[in-house]
């Protein structure tokens, strides 16, 4: 393979502040409660976290619900704190986020072709608009650590088919870190403390205490 086809790779061509925009799907209260692959705590800190490295980074933002008034509940309040006060949330009745119209309008009007999406569940929320994505011509990335299902089968299930599908696994900092590209940008720092990783926060505290030391 040449070197110019290589460089036309989806899975080799990073995500930037250009090219990317984020779809959260249906991290709702009710859905959270059957949440059983990944402990409750760490998925909403994760897609909040997700939501608010988005923001320093000037990510176009698309959020869905189904039901919200009923079914499922509401956004979590996490999430909910995590992203704009002025985004409005798009509430649905189609299982598939991509079926209905004023979803996928969202994401077409943004004008970026590298879709980052997390849900619960993650064999249905997550996996279906990102094969539905996917075979509409966008390169759909699927954050795990973001989403969450209802059991380790489910999980399996949905990764399987979002691979065969042709669908990009990733987690939520290894994500944002990608779109932040260089440790020197003037936003790394704001966006390390969105992602609020723990091991981050322990390396700043450690390079703080040596700078003062020193």
């Amino acid at each position: 393979m040449s070197e110019n086809l290589r460089g036309t790779s989806r899975f080799h061509e990073p995500l930037t502040r250009d090219n990317a925009a984020l779809l959260l799907v249906d991290h709702q209260i009710g859905l959270l409660t059957g949440v059983r692959d990944i402990g409750v705590a760490t998925l909403k800190h994760n897609v909040a976290a997700l939501a608010k490295a988005a923001q320093v980074l000037d990510i176009p933002t698309v959020v869905t619900t189904t039901g919200a008034d009923g079914l499922w509940g509401p956004l979590v309040p996490d999430l909910v704190e995590a992203l704009p006060a002025d985004l409005a949330v798009i509430d649905r009745s189609t299982v598939n986020a991509w079926g209905d119209p004023r979803v996928r309008q969202a994401v077409e009007a943004t004008g970026r072709k590298k879709l980052i999406i997390a849900g619960i569940s993650i064999e249905v929320c997550l996996a279906f608009p990102a094969i539905s994505a996917t075979a509409a011509g966008y390169d759909a990335y699927a954050v795990i650590d973001a989403s969450g299902t209802f059991s380790e089968t489910k999980r399996t299930a949905g990764l399987l088919r979002m691979q065969q599908a042709g669908v990009i696994v990733t987690d939520y900092a290894t994500t944002m870190v990608e779109i932040l590209a260089d440790n020197a940008d003037p936003k790394a720092y704001e966006v390390y403390g969105a992602l609020d990783m723990p091991f981050a926060t322990l390396v700043g505290q450690l390079s703080s205490a040596y700078s003062k030391n020193g």
